[in-house]
């Protein structure tokens, strides 16, 4: 997982890279402290080829305010630039390990 702090980098990481999971927190977040470790683990071992990028809210502010990101733990989901889903604040790995696994098969089954 990579840390990003400025508005073009991310932008740039979105063009580049086909599928990406932004992990929209802070340092002050309980449950991110649980969560994250999870999703990161989950994208490794079931989905090596998306990236995944974290962004401090706190440290961030300006990114957060760009991507709506008014709750945290905030996921978004990209495929190939564009934005596939959104979890906010409540999430069930379950759930977003679904949503990932059509478009990431799809996208890379054949590559």
């Amino acid at each position: 997982m990579e840390q990003l702090y400025r508005l073009n980098e991310l932008q740039a990481a979105l063009d580049e890279s086909d599928a990406v999971v932004i992990y929209f927190s802070n340092d002050a977040c309980n449950v991110c402290k649980t969560l994250k470790p999870r999703i990161r683990e989950l994208l490794e071992e079931e989905f090596p080829r998306v990236r995944m990028i974290y962004i401090d809210t706190e440290k961030s502010p300006a990114i957060a305010g760009q991507f709506r990101v008014f709750t945290i733990p905030t996921i978004d989901i990209y495929f190939t630039g564009k934005e596939h889903a959104r979890f906010s604040r409540n999430l069930m790995i379950s759930e977003f390990e679904q949503t990932l696994r059509r478009p990431y098969d799809m996208l890379f089954t054949n590559a």
